[in-house]
C-alpha cells in the first residue's frame, strides 16, 4: 500500500507543475473527434463510466484513494476507446505487449502532466470556426521506444499468417520495420487513417530536454508477467517464453578414403580381389582337376534311354588334359537332355565312351529332371504336331478367341487422373487425401499464368522509403498494362454465355447477406490488387510530407511490405501476397525471408482460384470455364502476346488433358514402330538364296502374321481386363505393346531360324519336322515366357496403381503371346513352309515357279557369329578379359547405387509440346513460395473444455508444447523442417474474437447469428467468459463458434472474424439446442520453397515426424487429464503434393521388393522348367542381377533418378534379359559337345542368332 500511495504521491507533485495541452473535444472530422487546445490544470474525472472505460483501459492513471485528474473528458475517453480497439485487437495475444502500447496511447490522451513532454505544434479551424489541434511534438526515450517495441515484436496474428508488427508498421512492414518507424508511423495521420492529428516524436537519450522530461513510462517485457492474475505470454508470440529447442542431430559425414565413400573402397577391394582370384585360380585347377579327370569313367550311352540322357552331363568329364583353350568341362551341361534323340546330333555322335576306373551313377534328381525334360519335349511336340496338321482350324479358334477377348475394349476405363495414377487407394497419402476432402472439400482448383520480361532492362528509381533501388524490367509501365489487359480478358471468358469466372471463383467474403457474388468479390492473385485493378489508382502521383514524389513504384514497395494495409487491399476485400504474385526476384538456392526483394522480380504471375468439390458432379461448370481458358491462352500465345513477354500457363484440368492427349498421339507412334519392326522380321527370318528367289525364301508373311499375333496378345490382354473392370494407364499404352513385341518376335526368331537349321528327316513330313523344331525349343520358350510371367504378375503386387495395371496387363499379354505362339503360329510356319515347299511365291501364294532344289545359304549374321564372333569371343586371351571388363563395371556400378537420386522430374512426364511442360519449366525458375500445408486434427478432441484448448491454441495460457507452439517452433528452423511461417489458428482467434465488443451478434427476431457489419435489429450474444483466462464456458464455445465462421472481418472492427480465412477449417456437429461440437479441423502454414523431388519428399517426411510428435503430445495430455475419447486423436499433414511424392519415401524397400520377387520368380521358374538343374538357375539369376545392377549404374551416370516409371523399365530389364539368358543357357545345357567351350560355342551359335537378331530391333 505505501509505494502506491508514494506513487499517487509523486504523481500529484508531478501534475501540479505540468499542465495539459488539451482538454474536450470540438469537432468532428471522418476520423473522429477532434481534440481542444486547453493549457491549465488537469481536471477532475466525475462521469462514472468513462472513469471505468478509464480504469479498464489505462489503471495506472486511474486514483483509487481519490480524485482522479485528467487532461480527458468522456468524449476523448470514448474515442481512445473506439481507436484502441483494432490496435488491441492485434496485439491482446500478448497482455504485455497490449499494455505497453495501449498505456501510451492512454498517457498522450489522459496523463495530467501532458506539457511534460508534449506541446502543440500545429492547430486548424473548423468549417464552424472552432480552433483544433492537428499536430503535435511528444518527447519520448529511446529506451521506452524500444523496449515497447521488443515486447511486441514476437507478437503472431493466425488470421493473417503474419507478425502484428507487420500491421501496426504500415508500409514497412516487418522487414523494415524498427521502434522508431513504429511509432512514426502511428503517428502519421496521412499514413494512419485511425489517428485524428500528426503526432511528430522526438526521440530522446536524455533524461530530460529543455524543459521537457521525455516521456519514459514502465513497460513489461514479454517474458514477465503482467501481473498476478494475467497469464504469461505464449511462445508463439514472445521467443522469450520458448523452451530451448533440442539441438538436432547434424546430418551425418559420410566416411571417405583419399575421397572415395566406404562402399566404393570395399568395392575395389572387391575388384582387386576379383581379378587376382580369376588369374590365380585357373593354375591350381589346372593341376588339381587335371588329376582327377583321368579317374572319370563316362558311362556308355549305349544303355537304356534314360541313362543316355543323363550322361549328357558327365559329357565333357573324359579328358585327357585339361586346359583354357578348348576343352575345359563344366558340370552345367544337362543330365537330361531331350527325348528326341533323333536329332541330326544325336545321331550323328559317336560313342566317346571310354575306359576308366570310376563310373558315375546318376541321382534320383537328376533322373527327375530328365523325366520332366521328357515331358516337355514331347508335350510340345504334340502341340506342334497338333497345330501344323490343323492349321486352318487351330488360326479360326484362335481368331474366334481373340475376337471373344477383344470385346472387352468397350468397357475399358483408361485413367488419367495423376492421383490414381500413381497413388494406391490403401496409401497413408491417399486415404488422408480422401478424408481431408470429404470433410472440408479439396483444395481450391488453380488457373494460373506466369509472364516473364523478355527485352525489358532493369530501371533505378530513388524511391520515398528506401532511396536508389534497381527494379526488375516487370515493373515498366507499358508491361504492367499489358498484364491489366490479360488479366481483364480472362475475367471475362464465359461472358457472353454468362458464365464468368465469380459463378465458380473462391469468394471468401461472400456470404448469403451480400447477395450473389460479383466479379469483383473473386480471388485473383495480382500485382493489379494493390492498386484495385484500376488504371487511375496506378497513374496517381502525390507528395508525402517530405516532398518526395509518390508513384506506383512507391505504393509497391509500401504494399509488398505490407500487404495487409487497407490501401493495398485487392478488390475482393483480402490481400495479395508477393510472393505469389511475383517471380524471379530471388537467387538460385535462396529462400524467401521477412527482407525479400520483390522489387526486383522478373516475372509476374496471375492465379485465379476456383472452387472444388468433393462431389465431382458439381465440376462441370469449373471444367468448361478451364476449357475456354486454356484455349484461350493458346490463341493469345500465338496471336496477341506483345513481344516482351514469354508466357506459361496451366489450369487444373490441364494435365489430364494432356495425359489423354499424349495418350491418342501414342496411337500413330506405334502403328509405325510396327510397321518397320514387321519389315525388319520379314527381311530377317527369310534365308534368301539369290534375287530369282527373293519371293519364295521371304517371309512377309509370316512376318506379318507374327506381327498381329503380337498385337492381338496386346489387345485380347487389354479386353480381358476391360471386362472384370482393372483401369488402363498411359504407361500401358505406350510400353506393353513394345514390350510383348520384343520378348514375342524373340520367340518367332527363334521358332523359324531352328526349324531352318534343325535338317529336315528322310521321309519326314514338313508337319512332323516343325512339330519336332517346336519340341526342341518349347522348354526353352517356356522357360522364359513362364520366368516373364513370373516377374510381371509379382509386379502386379505393387501398391502403385500405374505400376500395378502395367505389370498385370503385361504379364496376361505374354501369356497370351505365348499361347498364340505355339499354336497359331505354329499353324502359319506350316503353311508358309509348304508354300514355300511347292515354290509359290510370298504374299501372292497363287503363284509359283518352276521347282529347282538349292542349297540353302547360311544367313550373314548367323555366318559372322559362328565365323567371326564366335572364335574372337571364346579365345583363351578374350574370355578373360571380357569377365574382368564386366566384373569391373559390376562392382562400380554397386558403388554407385546409393547415389542414384530418387523422384522424378515432373518436366518428364509432359510431351514436348505440351504448353504444361513449359509452364512447369516457369514454376521451377520463378516459383517463390512453397506449397500450403494443413496439420488436420480428426474429430473427437472435445475442444470446449479449456484443459483441451490448451494443448492445441498458441495463445496466453496455452501449453509450451501446444499443436500450434510446436508449428511455430519448427518454423523456427525452415532449412530442416521445411515449414516457412507459424500456422493459422481458428481457436486462438475464436477466442479474441469473443471478447472483441460488439463483434458477437443476433437478430432479434429470432436469435440466430447477425453479421456484425450489417444494419439490422441484432443485439450483443450473451457470452460467459472467464476473465483471467479469456476463454468461454462450455455453452458458450459451443453456442456461438458457428457464429465466428459465419461472421466476415472488416478492416474497422472484428478483424478476427472468422468466415473468411477458417469457412472451411473447422466441421460442426449442431445438436437440437444449437449447439455445436467441433469436429475435424486443421491449422494451415506454408512449405518453404520446394524445387526438386528431394524437396518434396522430404518435406512430407518431416511434415509426419511433426505430426507424429502432435499426436503423441494430444494423447498423453489426454490420459493425463483423463479425459476419454471413442477412438484416439490423431495429427496428420497435407499438402496437394504428398499424395504424389509418398511413394519416394519407400522408394529403394519397394525397388528392391519388386526386383527380388521378380529374380526369386525367375530363380524357381528356371529351376524346376530346366529339369531341376540348380546352378543353371543359379547362372541365369547372377547375370540377370549383374545386368540389372549395371543399369543401376548407367542410371548414376546418365543421371536417370529412380522413380516408378524407371521401376517399370527396371523390371522390364529383368524380363527381356531373360530372352538374353535362359536360351542361351539352355542351349548350353543340352549341348552334346565334349568341353564347355565347345558348348559356350555351340549354344551362341545355334541360339545366339536368333536371340541377336530380335535384339538388334
Amino acid at each position: 500500500m505505501i509505494p502506491v500511495i508514494f506513487f499517487l504521491f509523486v504523481s500529484q507533485i508531478l501534475a501540479a507543475q505540468y499542465q495539459c495541452v488539451w482538454y474536450g473535444t470540438c469537432s468532428l472530422s471522418i476520423r473522429g473527434k477532434r481534440y481542444c487546445p486547453y493549457s491549465g490544470p488537469a481536471k477532475e474525472l466525475k462521469d462514472n463510466v468513462a472513469l471505468s472505460t478509464l480504469n479498464s483501459l489505462c489503471p495506472h492513471l486511474v486514483n483509487k484513494q481519490g480524485p482522479t485528474l485528467t487532461c480527458c473528458d468522456s468524449d476523448q475517453i470514448e474515442a481512445l476507446f473506439t481507436q484502441t480497439q483494432i490496435l488491441f485487437e492485434i496485439v491482446k495475444r500478448c497482455k504485455n505487449c497490449a499494455s505497453n502500447v495501449i498505456n501510451h496511447f492512454c498517457d498522450l490522451t489522459c496523463a495530467a502532466d501532458q506539457s511534460r513532454f508534449m506541446s502543440i505544434t500545429q492547430t486548424e479551424v473548423s468549417d464552424t470556426n472552432v480552433k483544433y489541434i492537428a499536430g503535435v511534438d511528444v518527447h519520448i526515450t529511446e529506451k521506452y521506444v524500444s523496449d515497447t517495441y521488443k515486447s511486441c515484436s514476437g507478437v503472431f496474428n493466425p488470421s493473417t499468417g503474419v507478425h502484428a508488427i507487420t500491421l501496426l508498421c504500415g508500409p514497412w512492414g516487418i522487414a523494415k520495420c524498427s521502434p522508431k518507424r513504429l511509432f512514426e508511423f502511428m503517428g502519421d495521420a496521412q499514413a494512419n487513417q485511425n489517428g485524428p492529428f500528426n503526432i511528430y516524436y522526438k526521440f530522446q537519450k536524455e533524461s530530460s530536454v529543455g524543459t521537457f522530461i521525455p516521456l519514459n513510462s514502465h513497460t513489461v517485457p514479454c517474458h514477465l508477467q503482467l501481473t498476478n492474475m494475467t497469464p504469461y505470454c505464449s511462445c508463439l508470440d514472445c521467443e522469450a517464453r520458448c523452451p530451448i529447442p533440442q539441438e538436432l542431430p547434424a546430418n551425418p559425414i559420410p566416411v571417405t578414403i583419399l575421397g572415395l565413400d566406404l562402399l566404393a573402397i570395399i568395392m575395389l577391394f572387391l575388384f582387386l580381389l576379383g581379378v587376382t582370384g580369376l588369374l590365380i585360380f585357373p593354375i591350381c585347377y589346372i593341376k588339381t582337376c587335371g588329376r582327377m579327370a583321368r579317374l572319370v569313367k563316362r558311362p556308355s550311352i549305349e544303355g537304356n534311354r534314360h541313362k543316355h540322357t543323363i550322361g549328357r552331363r558327365l559329357a565333357g568329364m573324359n579328358l585327357s588334359h585339361t586346359s583354357l583353350d578348348n576343352d575345359e568341362s563344366s558340370p552345367l551341361q544337362s543330365n537330361h537332355s531331350s527325348v528326341a534323340s533323333n536329332s541330326e546330333e544325336e545321331m550323328n555322335e559317336p560313342d566317346r565312351g571310354t575306359p576308366s576306373s570310376v563310373e558315375i551313377t546318376p541321382a534320383r534328381l537328376e533322373k527327375l529332371g530328365a523325366r520332366m525334360d521328357q515331358f516337355l519335349e514331347s508335350f510340345f511336340f504334340k502341340i506342334g504336331l497338333l497345330s501344323a496338321t490343323s492349321p486352318w482350324i487351330t488360326l479360326c479358334l484362335g481368331s474366334l478367341f481373340v475376337f471373344i477377348c477383344t470385346g472387352g475394349i468397350h468397357f475399358l476405363h483408361l485413367t488419367t487422373n495423376p492421383v490414381k495414377l500413381w497413388a494406391s487407394p490403401t496409401s497413408e497419402s491417399r486415404l488422408q487425401r480422401q478424408y481431408f476432402n470429404q470433410q472440408f472439400e479439396p483444395f481450391y482448383r488453380t488457373e494460373q499464368v506466369i509472364i516473364h520480361a523478355v527485352g525489358l532492362k532493369k530501371f533505378k528509381y530513388n524511391t520515398s522509403s528506401a532511396g536508389l533501388l534497381e527494379f526488375g524490367p516487370v515493373f515498366n509501365k507499358s508491361f504492367l498494362l499489358a498484364i491489366l489487359d490479360l488479366q481483364t480478358q480472362i475475367e471475362s471468358l464465359g461472358k457472353d454465355e454468362n458464365k464468368t469466372l465469380r459463378h465458380i471463383c473462391v469468394a471468401p467474403l461472400s456470404s448469403p447477406f451480400r447477395g450473389d457474388v460479383k466479379d469483383k468479390d473473386c480471388v485473383v492473385q495480382s500485382i493489379w490488387g494493390y492498386y484495385q485493378n484500376d488504371i487511375e489508382t496506378f497513374n496517381a502521383v502525390s507528395t508525402d510530407n517530405d516532398g518526395h514524389t509518390i508513384t506506383y513504384l512507391d505504393n509497391f514497395l509500401s504494399c509488398s511490405r505490407n500487404y495487409y494495409s487497407p490501401s493495398c487491399l485487392a478488390l475482393y476485400g483480402g490481400p495479395v501476397d508477393p510472393a505469389i504474385a511475383l517471380g524471379g526476384f530471388l537467387q538460385p538456392g535462396e529462400s524467401l525471408s521477412k527482407n525479400a526483394p520483390y522489387y526486383k522480380a522478373t516475372a509476374v504471375i496471375l492465379t485465379f482460384l476456383i472452387s472444388n468439390f468433393y462431389n465431382e458432379t458439381k465440376l462441370q461448370p469449373a471444367m468448361e470455364w478451364e476449357k475456354k481458358f486454356v484455349t484461350f491462352m493458346k490463341n493469345w500465345t500465338k496471336n496477341s502476346k506483345p513481344e516482351f513477354m514469354d508466357v506459361a500457363f496451366t489450369s487444373e484440368r490441364s494435365i489430364e488433358d494432356e495425359l489423354d492427349r499424349e495418350s491418342k498421339s501414342d496411337v500413330i507412334t506405334i502403328i509405325i514402330s510396327y510397321v518397320i519392326m514387321f519389315a525388319y522380321i520379314a527381311l530377317s527370318l527369310g534365308r534368301v538364296r539369290k534375287c530369282t528367289t527373293l519371293l519364295i525364301d521371304s517371309k512377309i508373311t509370316l512376318g506379318i502374321g507374327g506381327v498381329v499375333l503380337v498385337l492381338a496378345s496386346v489387345a485380347s490382354s487389354i479386353g480381358f481386363f476391360g471386362y472384370i473392370g482393372v483401369p488402363a494407364t498411359l504407361i500401358i499404352m505406350e510400353v506393353i505393346p513394345f514390350l510383348v513385341l520384343a520378348v514375342g518376335v524373340d520367340n518367332i526368331f527363334i521358332l523359324v531360324q531352328s526349324h531352318q537349321h534343325i535338317p529336315r528327316l528322310k521321309n519326314e513330313s514338313h508337319q512332323n519336322h516343325i512339330a519336332r523344331t517346336l519340341g526342341k525349343v518349347g522348354p526353352s520358350m517356356l522357360l522364359t515366357s513362364v520366368s516373364e510371367l513370373c516377374c510381371f504378375f509379382l509386379g502386379g503386387l505393387s501398391d502403385m496403381p500405374a505400376v500395378k495395371a502395367f505389370a498385370l496387363y503385361a504379364a496376361m499379354a505374354l501369356f497370351f503371346d505365348f499361347i498364340f505362339q505355339v499354336t497359331c503360329f505354329i499353324s502359319l510356319l506350316t503353311l508358309d513352309t509348304s508354300r514355300q515347299g511347292a515354290n509359290r511365291l510370298d504374299v501372292v501364294c497363287c503363284v509359283h515357279t518352276s521347282k529347282k532344289d538349292e542349297q540353302l545359304h547360311e544367313g550373314l549374321l548367323h555366318g559372322a557369329i559362328k565365323s567371326i564372333y564366335v572364335p574372337k569371343i571364346m579365345n583363351k586371351w578374350s574370355r578373360p578379359i571380357v569377365v574382368i571388363v564386366f566384373f569391373g563395371w559390376f562392382c562400380l556400378s554397386i558403388s554407385v547405387l546409393p547415389h542414384i537420386e530418387v523422384g522424378l522430374d515432373q518436366e518428364l512426364s509432359m510431351a514436348g509440346d505440351s504448353h504444361v511442360l513449359k509452364y512447369f519449366k516457369f514454376l521451377n525458375e520463378f516459383l517463390s513460395i512453397g506449397a500450403p500445408v494443413y496439420f488436420v486434427v480428426t474429430e473427437g478432441l472435445p475442444l470446449s473444455d479449456t484443459r483441451v484448448q490448451n494443448i492445441i491454441c498458441g495463445g496466453q495460457g496455452c501449453n509450451s508444447d501446444s499443436l500450434t507452439s510446436q508449428i511455430y517452433l519448427a518454423s523456427n528452423q525452415p532449412e530442416r523442417t521445411y515449414i516457412a511461417r507459424p500456422s493459422s489458428s481458428w481457436l486462438d482467434d475464436y477466442f479474441d474474437w469473443l471478447s472483441t465488443p460488439n463483434c458477437c451478434l443476433q437478430f432479434a427476431s429470432n436469435n440466430s447469428f447477425c453479421p456484425h457489419d450489417i444494419d439490422a435489429d441484432c443485439y450483443i450474444c450473451e457470452l460467459q467468459i472467464n476473465n483471467n483466462t479469456n476463454r468461454p464456458n462450455e455453452h458458450t464455445f459451443g453456442k456461438y463458434v458457428s457464429y465466428f465462421l459465419q461472421d466476415n472481418p472488416s478492416l474497422d472492427a472484428c478483424a478476427k472474424a472468422g468466415h473468411a480465412a477458417y469457412s472451411q477449417a473447422v466441421v460442426l456437429k449442431t445438436d437440437e439446442q444449437n449447439l455445436s461440437t467441433v469436429g475435424a479441423n486443421y491449422f494451415m502454414t506454408f512449405h518453404t520453397i520446394l524445387k526438386t523431388s528431394k524437396d518434396y519428399y522430404s518435406a512430407l517426411y518431416e511434415a509426419r515426424k511433426i505430426a507424429a510428435n502432435m499426436t503423441n503430445m494430444i494423447n498423453n495430455n489426454l490420459m493425463i487429464l483423463k479425459i476419454k475419447t471413442e477412438k484416439p486423436i490423431k495429427v496428420f499433414p497435407y499438402s496437394v503434393f504428398y499424395v504424389f511424392f509418398e511413394q519416394y519415401l519407400t522408394m529403394w524397400p519397394d525397388t528392391l521388393k519388386n526386383l527380388g520377387l521378380s529374380l526369386l520368380a525367375i530363380f524357381l521358374a528356371t529351376f524346376f522348367l530346366m529339369g531341376l538343374d540348380i546352378i543353371a538357375s543359379f547362372i541365369v539369376v547372377i547375370t540377370i542381377i549383374m545386368i540389372v545392377v549395371d543399369i543401376g549404374g548407367l542410371m548414376y551416370f546418365w543421371n536417370v533418378t529412380l522413380n516408378a516409371v524407371s521401376l517399370v523399365n527396371l523390371v522390364m530389364a529383368i524380363g527381356i534379359s531373360v530372352e538374353f539368358c535362359s536360351h542361351i543357357v539352355h542351349s548350353f545345357a543340352m549341348s552334346c559337345k565334349e568341353t564347355r567351350i565347345l558348348r559356350a560355342s555351340d549354344a551362341l551359335i545355334k541360339m545366339g542368332t536368333s536371340v541377336s537378331l530380335n535384339k538388334l530391333k
